[in-house]
Parts: C-alpha cells; structure tokens; sequence
C-alpha cells in the first residue's frame, strides 16, 4: 500500500520523514535518521559520495549556544563520528570510533579512502573494507591540518599557520572579531602535501597571506587551488598551483572597487573554477567561472533573492543549484531563504524554488551537493530545532 506524502510547511515543528514543501510543492526527505543525534553533511565543495553512499558525521546534540557560524570543524560536539548512508536504503553505519575530537572531510571517491585529523594524527578509514589506520603524524615543528586529498589519491594538501595565527584566531574566536584581524596580521602560511604512500611531506610554498580553502582539482593530481582569505572587496582571493613546477596562477583578478568572489570550486571534469562573483559587492550578483587552463570566464547573472552563501553544480554540469540566504547576508535579499535550483539561458540563471527555509537559522549553511544520480539537492538544515541532513526532488521542475 502507497500512503501519499502530507503536504506541509517545512520546519518550525517536528517533520515526518517525509513530505511535501506546501510552497514549492517538491518532495524532501531526511536522510538523518538517528533520532536526537547532530547529523552534519559536507562543506559545499569538498566531495562526501563513493558510489551511491554519502559519508558524512553524527554526534551527540551539538552545543550552539554564542555560535555565530557553525562548522563541522568548529562546533562544540560530543562523540562525533564519520557515518556512511546509503542513499537507496537510507541505511547508515559508523565509521569510526574515537574518543579524542576529530575533523576532516576527505573523501577520494575511487578508492572508498576517506581522511580524518585527530590533534597532529591523520588516519583512513575505507568504507568498502571498514578497515582504518594511521597515516601520518605531524612533526613538532610543523603542526598543520588537512583539507584536501588529489585525484589520483596520493596526496593529501593543506595549510599551515603559526603560532601567532593561533593565538590571535583563541583570543578572537568569532568570525566579526577575526577575519579582519588575521588578514592585517600578513603571518607566513604554508602549502603542503602528504605522500599517503609513504609519509613524505612537502613544503610547496609559503606566503605573507591567509592561505586558506585549500583544494585539489577534481581530475589533475598535480594541481592544487587555494586563496587569500580576508575581506573579499580588498584580495584577490582565487589561485592555483602546480606542485611539480610550483608555478602559481592568479584565476580571477578584481575589475572594479568593491568586487568581491569567492567560495570558489573545481568542476567534476575539472576544467572550470567556479565563484560567486559580485560587481560591486551587494549590487550586481553572478556566478561566473575561469576556464582552469585559458583564464576565459563565462559568467551569469541572477536576482538579489537567488544569491546563495553557497553554489554547485551538477554532475552532468547542465544545472547549478544554491543554498539562499537571510536578509543579514551580502546580498541582504527580503526574500532569499531558499534551496534553488537554476538553469542557464544565455547570459544569466533561471531559478526554481525547491525548499522554503524561512525556520531554517542561517548559522548553519546549508552547503548544497547534488545526489550522484542528479535526481535529489542534499542540504544540512536545522529547521527542526536540530542540525539533520535533507534531500529535495529535483523532479516537477520545469526542465
């Protein structure tokens, strides 16, 4: 027997596993199934599928109370633990067992490895053979974290930073209070890699700048973005690498005052760098990408309520899709709180509403991914009253 979903208002209240958004008339399911637990999926850009499965972490409810932005790698949780759903079944397992905090969201796709950082100690888990271990252990002079693992799975990159850094990010640890603090401060950080195959680590190259979103290309092992975090509107924010000639290449220069780009991302076949480009910052939106290899950009342009904190784009890479955001963001949209899926025709985005987020609470990002099958936009939300991982149809929109 086929019980239709109940066609509801999503969040402000306890949801069945299943519905129907009342406004947008798309199916959302939860993935997250562990009653009472935090579930978080993956930042935006960095991959959580192997196969038609999807790591992601579980912890006790986390505490949010005085977050002004909640990360995987910044909340204050207990017994956090990488999980692997099964996005047919829905049936989830955990990975890892640990005591001690961990973070790492490092998934290589083709080998079912997935990275993890526990103090200065990186280990693996594999998700076909559930067998783990200890990669590499941090030298006392150069502790740093992970954040990225290469295509061919080899390599894993990062960035460091000094102890100064540190201690200006454990004496300002709000966003408002350091981002322009750390970026003043000109610290030295480091790029560099780990050989998974036999622990050598190299120093590829060191600057007076806020070296951050460290990321490798999606299908080159030898190419490695990264930016210069700080207040958009004063850096020219997204590079590339090649760690075999350390060559470094400026992928997108500002144009005017006040532009600002960002939350950069590699496409699946690698080619495109992806950005949220605004010119100048709150007026003009678009999302605009640099071809990786000619620094040709293509970019289309969209409405202040269709600008997202976050975007991605389809494995086919015919659709993108965006996370919204509320009136406190850049683009200060009166009515931005949604999950959107766009379309591009000729010079700009053509958007479909597909969740209305308006009791979702913006300190948690909702950092889209679409499924491996291109039929469901997964998303993080806490409309509920806690952090769980959702699904949307992409079917019934107009394309």
């Amino acid at each position: 027997m086929i019980f239709a979903q109940p066609v509801m208002e999503t969040g402000g209240q306890k949801m069945p596993d299943e519905w129907i958004d009342k406004d947008t008339k798309r199916k959302v399911i939860r993935l997250s199934r562990m009653e009472g637990n935090s579930n978080l999926s993956f930042y935006f850009h960095n991959n959580p599928f192997i196969g038609n499965k999807m790591v992601y972490y579980s912890s006790s409810r986390n505490d949010v109370s005085g977050v002004q932005k909640q990360e995987i790698s910044s909340t204050n949780s207990r017994n956090k633990q990488l999980h692997l759903l099964d996005l047919a079944t829905l049936k989830s397992e955990q990975l890892t067992f640990h005591s001690n905090p961990m973070n790492g969201e490092i998934v290589h796709r083709q080998s079912g490895d997935i990275y993890y950082q526990i103090k200065d100690s990186v280990f693996t888990v594999n998700a076909h053979t559930r067998k783990s271990k200890l990669v590499f252990v941090f030298p006392e002079d150069f502790k740093a974290s992970i954040t990225t693992v290469n295509a061919n799975g080899t390599l894993l990159g990062g960035a460091r930073s000094d102890d100064k850094e540190k201690e200006l990010f454990r004496q300002n640890p709000q966003k408002k209070d350091y981002f322009n603090i750390i970026y003043e401060a000109k610290l030295p950080r480091t790029l560099f890699t780990i050989d998974v195959r036999n622990g050598q680590l190299i120093k590829l190259f060191t600057d007076s700048a806020w070296l951050n979103h460290v990321q490798f290309s999606t299908t080159d092992p030898s190419l490695l973005m990264f930016c210069h975090e700080g207040p958009w509107h004063k850096v020219n924010r997204i590079w590339t690498i090649d760690i075999n000639t350390k060559e470094v290449k400026l992928m997108h220069k500002r144009t005017m005052d006040m532009e600002i780009a960002g939350h950069e991302w590699i496409s699946p076949d690698g080619k495109t760098i992806w950005f949220d480009l605004q010119q100048p910052r709150g007026q003009k939106f678009f999302v605009a990408g640099a071809d990786v290899k000619t620094g040709n950009e293509v970019k289309y342009s969209l409405q202040r309520d269709e600008w997202s904190i976050h975007f991605n784009i389809s494995p086919d890479q015919k659709l993108f899709a965006g996370d919204g955001g509320d009136p406190g963001q850049v683009a200060k949209a009166s009515d931005g709180r949604w999950i959107y899926l766009f379309k591009p025709e000729g010079d700009h985005l053509v958007s479909t509403r597909l969740v209305n987020m308006k009791h979702h609470e913006y300190r948690l990002e909702p950092n889209i991914h679409f499924s491996p099958d291109q039929k469901w936009v997964i998303f993080r939300a806490n409309f509920e009253g806690i952090e769980n991982v959702y699904a949307v149809e992409i079917a019934g929109s107009e394309w």
